[in-house]
Order: C-alpha cells, then structure tokens, then sequence
C-alpha cells in the first residue's frame, strides 16, 4: 500500500521539473519583477581630480550597477550590468583636438574597495569604451564595460563597497583612423574633497542562512546607495566567531564545490579573518605575493605558487612569469598493478590559476631587443583556456620511490601593451595568441588539442624529504613551448599580427617553473609553515633559470 501511494504522489524530482518549466514560459514576463525581488540599482555620480599631461582637471564620473538587495554567508554575491562613465572637461577635449583626434577609445580600472566588520580588501572593475567621437566644443563623456569579479564571505555582517581610484587610459586616433602622436595618454583620477562620503556605492546585508539567526533587538540597515531607496532588511548578527572577515574575490564560474567549512573558532588560527590581500594574516614573513585564498575548500582542496621564466627564442631572451596562485581539488589515489610486477601509486588532480577572480596569471612586463636592435617592452598575461589538469604518477619501488608529474593546462598569451623605444604602439584590447600555447604531448589520444605541458620527476626516499619535483611539496617542473600566431592586434585599421607573430612566435620556447609548498587548505589543522592564518600557500618561490 505504501509503494502504491509513493507511485500516485509526484517525487521531488518531478516536482522541481514542474516549477522549472513553469518558470521558462513564464521567463519573458518575471525580469523586471525579479530585479525588484532581489537586486537593487546603483546609480551614482562622483566629483574626481583627474591627471593628465597638461595638468589636473576635475571631472564627473558615473557608477551603475545592480547588486543583490541581500546575501547569505557563502553565497556569490555578484555586480550586473556595471558600467563606468568617466565625464571630462571641455579643455580635455580641445587638448585632444589639438592633437589631430577624432576618436578616442577609453580602457578604465576602478578600485573598489570591499569591507565588512572592519575588515576591507580591494578589487577591481575594468571596463572598455568604445571609440568616441571628441566633441568640438563640450566635455569628453566616455562609458567603459568589462568583467567585474564575483565575491564571497564565510561570515555574517553589512559588506560594503566604495568607489576608490580611476586610471584610464586614452587612445585617440586621427579621422583616418591612424594613431595621434603621442599614441596614447594615461590619466590617474582620485575621488574629489568634496566626494569624501559620498563615495559609498552600496551596502549588502549578509545573513548566516536558514540555519541561524539574528540577534534580538538588532537595528534595522538599508543596502542603501546615492540612488536607492532605504529598506527593511535587518543587518545580520555578527560571525560565529566574533572575529573580523573580508569578503575574498572568487570567480562568477568555476572554482572548487563541496561543504565550506565549519563555523570559525576565537581559539583556530586557521579560522581567522579572510581578506584576499597581500598583508594578510600570517604573511608576514613570508615574501610577497598575490591573494591565493581558497573559497569553500574540500579536505582534498590544495593551493600551491608558481613562478619561473619563459624562452623566447626568436628575441634571445627570457620573460620572468610573476609569482601565481593554482589551486586544486585533488583526485582520489588509485593503486595500479602493472603486467610486468611494479606497483603504482597514480592520481589525478584538476585545478585553475587564480588572480582577481579570474583564471590567469597577474600581468607581467618584460624587455627585449626586438630584431636585435629596437628595445620593446610588453605587459603580457596567460589567460586560462581549459582545465588545468595535474597527473601524478610514483612507482613504488621501497624505500625508493619514483614520482612523475606532467601537469596539463592550455594558455592563451594575450599582450596588454607594448613600447617600442619608448613610443607606446596601441595593440587594441584584444590582442592575443590565435590558439593556446602548444608543447609535445606524450599522450595526444588522450590529450589532444593545443596546451601547455610541464612535467616534474622527484624522489622520495622513506624516512627523509623529498627531492625534485612532488606535488605536495613542489619543486621544479621545465617543459618546451610553441607561441602560436597573433591575431586581433592594432587599432585604428593598423594590423600589427604579423608584426607581433614575426617577433615572438615559433617553437623551441624552453619553459621552468618552481612550484612552492602545498596549503592543505581544508584540513582541520594545517601543517606549520605550509600554511598563512587565512589559509593561503606560506611559501612563495623563488624563480630558477
């Protein structure tokens, strides 16, 4: 009787399916009044002082964005729909004239800083302006968009965000769309003295979820905004542990799952505040490095920097890639018993570089001779394509045991910005490698495509540390890498592919590497000097030629 009435009661399941389709035909008609549910408007306009090369000039700028009316401790809490509106004088707009231009294209990075009970860290919001034309006579009005990354906090409490410093840079370019001379301008604005708090963008109460709740007698806050109107949502009861967190920058896709966690402890060093900065607890004394802070880590969660140089072959010369955060889920150990009597221990493991929310390197810059007389300088960084893909392999040979490790991740190059000689050349804002760096792969059936390859050897002889390259404890790994084509390079009509493609790419790139010390991340209490008080990798290497 009971399996009869279980048949006749739709399963939750169907239940969830039922709503879900009932929410996609109705999708055309709940945008608005989900936005008024949930998510409310920034819209805000500030006085700034902005530097160029003639002088200081005041200026407006105009935020807009949509950000969630509240959030819940864990829970991504992203911006939509941002965008940045840099307003210049009339004299700036004549000093472009001036120079012969008839367009200007505008790339922004707005500082804002993210703080929640006492405790703050600094993001940033890119943005880019299509060309503009410069007016004759009036103020320069230029709109940047671009990504904005996504951030999360283990602990209850108002977050807030607060426009800070703007740098834009200004390419302006000739009615025929060649470059002006100079090719470029650089301005740095700082919010204006009579912006002084008035600068705060938005406040979102962050709640610890269904499973707690506030304090009594908590007054109520507003996740207000220069343009929204207060609201009744209650500001939430402090963190478990009465301590100080920040929110840390995690990426609106990807990272790692599973259960974060337990509440913080007054008494657990590795519980303490999570700001995503580089003067981050415990990180004193260790050199420094970019924020590497693991969100809602798994038992199996490592994170580990890398940092090392690049061959360029065709320039004669090597390229120091910056110290980088990977952090990783590892697999479970398989033991594999081979035909001819050797035991291995295998394991596989996928991760993701991380810098600012996003899956790549921080920028790099480096110098060299380009056709052995012209002295170029580039700001390049290595965007994330693909998985990064760690496989481990130790023979078990007692006491000697033999570790191999290839790690497996494609990159795409993409070039930021270039001085030939001083002169900047404009490479536009999408300047990158046609397809991912290439290495000879040992296993193209079961890797195929294009992709970095870099492969470790270590030992590990019982009873001592180990030596070479092992996962856990680093070391280094060396690889041998081709730089594709260019495309997308130039602006104004000016095609520098070839140019670029001339210069950099081809085979033969030899590429070393040295990764630091693992931070078991997830482990209750991690190992001493593996990791920082907010669970960060301590040990930052040093790169090796």
């Amino acid at each position: 009787m009971r399996g009869q009435r279980a048949a006749l009661r739709p399963s939750r399941a169907q239940t969830r399916g039922a709503a879900i389709a009932a929410l996609v035909a109705l999708a055309p008609l709940l945008p608005a009044a989900a936005v008024a549910l949930g998510a409310h408007e920034v819209d805000t306009r500030l006085p700034y002082l902005c530097t160029l090369p003639s002088g200081p000039q005041t200026a407006t700028v105009r935020i807009r964005a949509t950000v969630p009316d509240r959030a819940t401790v864990g829970e991504t809490i992203e911006a939509a729909d941002v965008s940045t509106t840099l307003e210049l004088p009339a004299a700036v707009a004549a000093e472009l004239t001036a120079l012969g231009a008839a367009t200007v294209r505008a790339e922004t990075t707005l500082t804002v800083g993210v703080g929640q009970n006492g405790a703050s860290t600094d993001v940033t919001w890119l943005g880019t302006a299509q060309p503009a034309a410069v007016p004759a006579e009036g103020p320069l009005t230029l709109t940047g968009t671009g990504d904005v990354p996504a951030l999360t906090t283990d602990t209850a409490g108002d977050l807030t965000l607060t426009a800070g410093n703007l740098a834009v840079g200004l390419a302006p370019s000739k009615a025929d769309g060649t470059p002006t001379d100079p090719a470029a301008l650089s301005v740095s604005c700082v919010p204006g003295a009579d912006a002084e708090g008035r600068t705060a963008l938005a406040t979102i109460p962050v709640t610890p979820g269904s499973a707690a709740t506030t304090s009594p007698g908590t007054p109520s806050t507003s996740p207000t905004s220069p343009s929204s109107s207060p609201s009744s949502s209650p500001s939430s009861s402090a963190a478990p542990s009465g301590r100080p967190s920040a929110p840390a920058v995690r990426e609106t896709t990807g990272g790692t799952t599973g259960a974060p966690p337990g509440p913080a402890s007054a008494t657990d060093p590795g519980k303490g505040p999570r700001v995503a900065t580089e003067n981050a607890p415990g990180t004193a004394g260790r050199p420094k490095a970019p924020p590497c802070v693991t969100e809602k880590p798994t038992s199996t969660s490592l994170s580990a920097y890398i940092t090392g140089y690049s061959n360029v072959r065709k320039l004669d010369g090597a390229s120091l890639i910056p110290v980088s955060c990977v952090q990783l889920e590892q697999g479970e150990p398989v033991i594999d018993f081979r035909p001819d009597g050797t035991l291995h221990l295998l394991q596989k493991s996928e991760g993701s570089l991380r810098y600012q929310g996003r899956k790549q390197t921080p920028p790099f810059t480096s110098t060299f001779l380009t056709f052995g007389f012209a002295p170029t300088t580039a700001t390049l960084v290595l965007e994330q394509a693909g998985p990064l893909v760690v496989e481990s392999d130790v023979l078990l040979v007692f006491p000697d045991n033999i570790a191999e490790t290839y790690i497996r991740v494609p990159l795409v190059l993409r070039v930021l910005d270039v001085e030939v000689n001083g002169t900047p050349l404009d490479v536009g804002p999408d300047c990158r490698t046609v397809t991912p760096l290439s290495s000879p792969e040992p296993q193209p059936s079961k890797y195929p495509g294009d992709h970095l390859v870099l492969l470790g050897k270590g030992q590990l002889l019982n009873g001592t540390d180990a030596t070479g390259y092992v996962l856990t404890s680093g070391g280094p790994l060396t690889g041998e890498v081709t730089v594709p084509a260019f495309k997308g390079c130039g602006t104004g009509g000016e095609n520098l592919d070839r140019l670029l493609t001339a210069s950099i790419s081809g085979p033969g790139n030899h590429i070393r590497q040295m990764q630091g010390q693992t931070c078991a991340v997830g482990v209750e209490v991690p190992t001493e000097g593996q990791c920082t008080a907010d669970r960060q990798p301590y040990v930052v290497p040093k790169p090796e030629r």
